[in-house]
């Protein structure tokens, strides 16, 4: 007997393949039918008109910490998530060393915007090695898991204070070796970074950023040794330098496997995706394998607290609701306001109050509301945002920012999104909670770009967030929807499916702040074969899996096709 059959789906099975109608049938956490199954089952799900496709993997998260308090790793699994890959740019939880708690935690709350109030009130940080983190997560999760060994906190628990120093011949030895205690217990591969913008709790270059050419090949090297396992990496913003194009080919060759780097036209002020991509060109000359991962959507950032910056309007912003509401209708203060963000302007530092890109909660933009009440900007913030304090959201459009968001803007994203040399991804799920939540891609991907914008066939969007990963991390029978595959799945109304806005909640430990958005026309996620959405709720199963590299990943060391 099965123990689930899902019957009348249109299936698309994660291959790119066009879908076709069939029931699957799992048993035991497995797919073991499909097309035509008569077999009688424990739990039968009718699913006539809903689609059904593999869990969507999201390559790039942050979840490590919030793993230890939140077993769903929510928000992700609601837009259909069910496989998550952490410890990413080189900022892992373990391994660690007592002397190091402190540093990893404070550079966390830095650099990935972890409230340092909920990482102080969650669980303990006094585990040791990789492999006792893990045994903390293992058996608790309800989605699939893997994480990443990452540089940074590698380099803290060797070097202690010295980490802004080059390291010694024997301090890599030591780095190397503790790679290879993680990655023996299960790391999925290494992780860093030499983004300018990270910088650790003290406002320094975080720990990687000081390493050389011969510390990245070294490590790199040490994951060779390995099965199942990649690379990582975050070259910095805007244009790579030849420099560290040849570095990230170099890692991928000293290591024989791919290497993935973090995150296509990244908030660059020009359109620079054609030449951070011949990182992947220059790769494939020399017999590596490099690819870019790229935000299926435009950065959203959450930019309500940038009005309180501006010269008086934090003493306005922050009055009581009556308060704001009279000082607002006040003539002068109306201009003293106007004044403060004129000079704001000249000082230029109000570069993000480009108003056609600032969103309120319900996706007009300040510049619209602007024109339909015929008055300027400031107007509609102070007649409008201002007095119910709205939240804002700025749009900072990847890839071609000249263009906005025009319908020719989205024309070009969905052209490089499908290029090979791109992975779909880059979430950042469980990092910077307080100003963004990418976590819902998968349901933007699904509504946005396939129902309405028609940017990707329903085949093609689904192969990009299952397929194509599976396949860059070896994740062994995933990413597909196929007899003895493991039944991670999601069904989905394909007419509504959709991400809900971003709203604010205080459920972090310490009722710190993150943004969170639920989904629409999920109608259930599997994993495992095990039901943990429904319609939109979370269930009690568990069923995930502590993915470890060797266990539950193949080495893949050529580059595969989308």
């Amino acid at each position: 007997m099965l123990d689930l059959l899902i019957r009348g789906a249109r299936v698309v099975d994660g291959t790119g393949a066009p879908a076709t109608t069939a029931d699957v049938g799992v048993r035991a956490g497995r797919i073991v039918a499909t097309g035509r199954v008569d077999e009688e089952a424990r739990r039968t799900v009718a699913a006539d008109g809903l689609v059904l496709a593999p869990g969507v993997i999201d390559v790039h998260t942050h979840y490590d910490v919030q793993a230890l308090w939140d077993p769903a790793l929510t928000p992700s699994p609601l837009h259909g998530v069910t496989t998550v890959i952490g410890g990413n740019c080189g900022f892992s939880i373990a391994p660690l060393a007592p002397d190091a708690v402190e540093y990893v935690m404070q550079m966390m709350a830095r650099v990935e915007g972890m409230p340092i109030d909920a990482l102080e009130a969650g669980p303990a940080w006094d585990w040791r090695s990789f492999g006792e983190w893990l045994g903390l997560l293992d058996g608790r999760l309800a989605v699939n898991a893997g994480f990443h060994a990452g540089h940074s906190t590698i380099r803290r628990v060797v070097m202690g204070d010295a980490v802004h120093e080059a390291a010694s011949p024997e301090q890599i030895e030591a780095m190397v070796a503790l790679l290879h205690e993680s990655l023996r217990a299960g790391a999925l591969g290494f992780s860093s970074s030499l983004g300018d913008a990270h910088t650790d709790g003290d406002g320094n270059p975080v720990p990687s950023r000081s390493a050389q050419p011969a510390e990245f090949l070294a490590l790199a090297r040490a994951v060779r040794d390995h099965a199942g396992t990649s690379l990582e990496f975050i070259p910095g913003m805007g244009e790579i330098s030849d420099e560290r194009i040849a570095l990230m080919t170099d890692m991928s060759l000293a290591a024989d496997r791919p290497l993935n780097w973090n995150l296509l036209g990244s908030a660059s002020p020009t359109p620079v995706y054609e030449q951070q991509l011949t990182s992947a060109d220059h790769a494939a000359a020399h017999g590596a394998h490099v690819v870019a991962l790229a935000l299926p959507d435009v950065m959203r950032l959450r930019s309500s607290r940038m009005l309180s910056a501006m010269p008086g309007w934090g003493e306005v912003v922050t009055l009581p609701d009556d308060e704001r509401r009279a000082a607002v209708a006040d003539p002068a203060v109306r201009e003293r306001l106007r004044a403060g963000l004129d000079a704001a302007r000249e000082r230029g530092v109000a570069g993000m109050m480009q108003w056609d890109l600032v969103e309120l909660p319900d996706g007009r933009s300040v510049a619209s509301v602007a024109a339909e009440r015929g008055t300027d900007a400031v107007d509609a913030l102070l007649d409008v945002v201002v007095p119910d304090a709205l939240p804002l959201t700025t749009i900072f459009p990847s890839l071609v920012p000249p263009m906005g968001v025009t319908d020719e803007s989205w024309e070009v994203r969905g052209e490089v999104w499908r290029d090979e040399r791109v992975v779909l991804g880059g979430s950042d799920a469980g990092a910077h909670v307080d100003i963004m939540c990418h976590a819902n891609y998968p349901t933007v991907v699904l509504g946005e770009l396939v129902r309405r914008r028609g940017l990707f066939t329903l085949e093609e969007a689904v192969h990009q967030m299952t397929g194509v990963p599976a396949a860059l991390f070896g994740l062994r029978d995933r990413g597909v929807i196929a007899e003895g595959a493991h039944a991670d799945l999601v069904l989905f109304d394909p007419h509504t499916v959709a991400s809900e806005p971003a709203e604010e909640r205080h459920d972090l430990p310490g009722g710190a702040l993150r943004l969170y958005a639920g989904a629409v026309g999920v109608e259930q996620v599997i994993v495992g074969g095990e039901t943990i959405v429904e319609r939109g709720v979370l269930t009690e199963a568990r069923p995930g899996t502590l993915l470890r590299s060797g266990v539950d990943t193949d080495t893949v060391t050529v580059p595969g096709n989308h």
